[in-house]
């Protein structure tokens, strides 16, 4: 698949609204049955294979986040793979919990009620239209200390 540079920005912001509503119908027609997501920290149901895992990861998110959205400010393309530069936005309203890769909870945060803005990049691999592989760069840190987690 080659995806144009219009193509793009619409992708990206579709793949967004399907995180931030967390409808499963939107992800089994987005992603492949065998997609990977290379997430760190996640809870193990978002490791699942396909669209079940990236609707874990939405549900996981939006647990910790009310009113989460993002902002594209960018979307490039080249052959197969699409990579979006983002502003995740949300209010914590809900536990934060972040998971070693065994599966083990190894932070688990009350809601601090604080409003977050942190810049992300993701990207996405395509094969027969459908995203075989996701993985992302995120400001973790600054979103810590937007909660007043760390200093």
């Amino acid at each position: 698949m080659t995806i144009t540079a219009t193509d793009a920005r619409t992708m990206a912001e579709a793949r967004f609204t399907d995180m931030s509503t967390g409808d499963l119908d939107a992800f089994t027609r987005t992603f492949h049955p065998t997609a990977s997501d290379r997430i760190v920290g996640a809870p193990p149901a978002c490791a699942t294979p396909g669209p079940e895992g990236f609707h874990a990861a939405a549900l996981w998110l939006r647990g910790m986040f009310s009113d989460l959205r993002w902002d594209v400010h960018e979307a490039i393309a080249q052959d197969d793979l699409l990579v979006a530069y983002t502003t995740m936005r949300g209010r914590h309203t809900g536990p934060m919990t972040k998971y070693s890769p065994d599966g083990d909870l190894v932070m688990d945060v009350p809601a601090t009620g604080n409003e977050v803005a942190v810049t992300q990049t993701h990207w996405y691999r395509y094969l027969d239209d459908l995203i075989v592989e996701h993985w992302a760069s995120r400001d973790d840190l600054g979103m810590l200390r937007q909660l007043g987690l760390v200093g």
